[in-house]
């Protein structure tokens, strides 16, 4: 009889094997999106870009305009009307007169103004940049965290056949009384149906979750009105978000990741100073330097011109008056300046040291995320030799083991399924590690990217 039961537990078994490998996953031809689609994509859609487009033009106008002097003032007045009968002719001093008067700007404050404006605006190109690389940071980790719960989806539906296949062996074994088969291993097969399904709906919940966040980033509109309309175009243009490939990332800077001196946060300052959110950081310190100058204008007095020509009618007798002529000069004396342009010198000279600041603690926070990735990156790696030389090739062979011994009614049932799942959690954990580590790539070549560097460098 055992004799017996062990060639009915080897047929059925092969027949399960057999109908596994016969069922494996079959996909018809889909439209999907890559990796570098999909960060090309959010690029181009991001209206951001567009409003920093906008707003340096806005800036360079600005820019213009301050450099220009401020419009001459004309005045229309009659003056000195006798107020018993307002006759213009009775008295000598009544007169309609026409007067001019130009202001100028104080010191060079015009010229300043407008370079520090200017300054201003070639900011924006750094500030783009830097969005760009942070869009294919933000894109390409919701594309890989996509990829990811959609190959674990597809590792579990393929071991859910298989266990389906185990249950059925299971259930004609104990049925039949042939394998020797109990009870407990039908509800052990059964549970682990259950926690299989379980498994199931939380990653299609992670799925759409993460489709959510990727349309956001795909979908194509200018206005307000045309959101809707394109977010249904996107959703029935592509039938997958991701390709059925992962993506194989390099460094920028293999130099920085292999070179220990480089962990030493001097040499690092000087590898991130060329970063682009440090360049804007750069360009906004020299627009609140040239802000120092601007405020020191202000112990120049401003000056200004006036001219006028008044028109004097003729007396009562038909005698003709003299018309006047006016011009002057007019100016300010910034005498008192304790209390308004040395305070305002001082908030200039403190704004200026504030932006540095902000340079400074974004190079620490490069520093530190940088540090960081690199010390995942390395452990990471250690994890990944460890699967591939040791823990996956061991976890097989005892899933074989178990296997050969339950065929040969030797061992038990429930060490087959006990086998089968830490197969399946050390493949999810091993595909868990692989798209994590495209991930740290991408945010260390973020964090090392160079000014000179295309955008579309990943």
């Amino acid at each position: 009889m055992n004799k017996y039961n062990s060639l009915y537990k080897r047929i059925t078994v092969f027949t399960v094997m057999l109908a596994i490998a016969l069922s494996g996953p079959s996909y018809a031809a889909e439209q999907s999106l890559s990796f570098i689609q999909a960060i090309k994509m959010a690029q181009k859609n991001d209206p951001w870009l567009d409003g920093s487009h906008h707003k340096q033009k806005s800036i360079e106008a600005l820019s213009f305009a301050a450099n220009t002097q401020p419009d001459p003032s004309v005045s229309v007045t009659f003056a000195s009307l006798p107020t018993d009968g307002f006759n213009v002719d009775q008295e000598n001093m009544t007169q309609f007169k026409v007067g001019v008067s130009q202001m100028f700007g104080r010191g060079d404050s015009l010229k300043i103004r407008s370079k520090q404006l200017q300054l201003q605006s070639e900011e924006q190109p750094f500030k783009r940049k830097d969005r760009e690389n942070k869009v294919a940071v933000t894109v390409g980790s919701l594309w890989l965290d996509l990829y990811r719960v959609e190959q674990s989806i597809g590792l579990i539906e393929a071991s859910r056949s298989l266990f389906e296949q185990l249950s059925q062996l299971a259930e004609l074994s104990y049925s039949s009384n042939l394998g020797g088969t109990r009870q407990v291993d039908i509800v052990r097969a059964q549970l682990e149906l259950t926690q299989l399904d379980d498994r199931l709906n939380q990653l299609k919940l992670e799925e759409k979750r993460y489709q959510g966040m990727l349309e956001q980033w795909l979908s194509h509109y200018r206005t307000v009105e045309s959101l809707s309309e394109d977010l249904y175009t996107s959703n029935h243009r592509l039938t997958r978000l991701t390709s059925r490939e992962l993506p194989q990332l390099v460094f920028h800077r293999k130099d920085v990741i292999n070179d220990e001196n480089s962990l030493k946060p001097g040499q690092l300052a000087l590898v991130f100073s060329s970063h682009p959110a440090v360049k804007a950081v750069d360009k906004n310190i020299d627009a609140t330097r040239i802000g120092v100058d601007l405020a020191e204008q202000k112990y120049q007095p401003q000056w200004g011109v006036n001219a006028s020509y008044g028109y004097r009618a003729d007396d009562p007798l038909g005698n003709s008056r003299a018309d006047l002529f006016s011009i002057g000069v007019v100016f300010d004396l910034p005498l008192f300046t304790g209390n308004r342009q040395d305070k305002e010198v001082s908030s200039a000279i403190a704004n200026t040291e504030v932006i540095k600041t902000e340079k400074l603690l974004l190079i620490r926070q490069l520093i530190s995320a940088f540090t960081s990735a690199k010390g995942q990156y390395f452990r990471l790696k250690e994890r990944q030799t460890l699967y591939t030389e040791r823990l996956l090739p061991q976890i097989h062979e005892q899933v074989e083991a178990s296997l050969t011994a339950y065929t040969n009614n030797e061992g038990e049932f429930s060490e087959v399924v006990r086998g089968r799942i830490a197969e399946l959690n050390a493949h999810i954990e091993f595909l868990t590690m692989n798209t994590k580590e495209q991930k740290i790539i991408l945010e260390m070549n973020y964090l090392l990217v160079d000014n000179a560097m295309k955008s579309n460098e990943y």
